[in-house]
């Protein structure tokens, strides 16, 4: 278990800051020392096992699947929509889906609605990394929650990542969207829980069958 690069800066100003809250008050220091203990928790980055089968799809995002539908998307066209939600709890580490190439990336500023709600997809501020795969483009979209305020991106336009490599993380509750070719096949349904880099969310098929269903919240 590691510490995400974003969380280096915060874990040790809030390491700091117990040190000397501690000199004044042992009460105080006890408290910030949770806090920091909290924060350290919440930029925790784990190892994952990431699936070696090269038709596999591995979550974007650790969470709940909230939303799976067809839809029209930029970059992606006609695709598979996978909605992830994080709670605070969650790992918040966002991982590459699969081996390829970032296309380009595209911020947006917005609101901050309930990251579950489906309209925070459309409204909410968000981060869309486009991925180039051998099976089609991908859409990533990182969206920033009631809480989350921040969204980090580790990739540049251009650069070669594999699959379940980490891109990015939004800090505190928040959500990821995943768009997938119709050649995919879906793997999960509402309510499953995936984890980032590991749990398999599609499968890619040799003979290019399109998913057609439609399930959303």
């Amino acid at each position: 278990m590691g510490l995400a690069r974003e969380g280096v800066v915060p874990v040790v100003t809030a390491l700091f800051m117990t040190m000397g809250a501690w000199l004044i008050s042992p009460v105080l220091g006890v408290i910030l020392g949770l806090c920091t203990a909290f924060l350290a928790w919440f930029y925790r980055e784990p190892h994952v096992d990431v699936p070696t089968d090269p038709l596999s799809f591995v979550s974007p995002a650790n969470g709940k699947v909230v939303e799976l539908e067809v839809v029209d998307a930029p970059f992606a066209g006609k695709s598979t929509k996978i909605g992830i939600f994080m709670s605070v709890m969650d790992v918040h580490v966002n991982r590459i889906p699969y081996d390829g190439k970032i296309s380009f990336l595209d911020y947006k500023r917005g609101k901050h609605l309930v990251a579950f709600a489906p309209k925070s997809s459309e409204v909410n501020e968000r981060l869309y990394a486009g991925l180039e795969t051998k099976y089609g483009n991908v859409l990533l979209v990182q969206i920033a929650g009631l809480l989350a305020r921040r969204i980090a991106c580790r990739v540049r336009v251009g650069q070669r990542v594999p699959k379940g490599d980490a891109y990015g993380m939004i800090r505190f509750g928040s959500k990821v969207d995943i768009y997938l070719p119709l050649a995919i096949k879906p793997m999960v349904k509402i309510g499953d829980k995936v984890k980032a880099g590991s749990s398999v969310i599609g499968l890619a098929s040799d003979e290019g069958s399109e998913f057609s269903g439609q399930e959303s919240i």
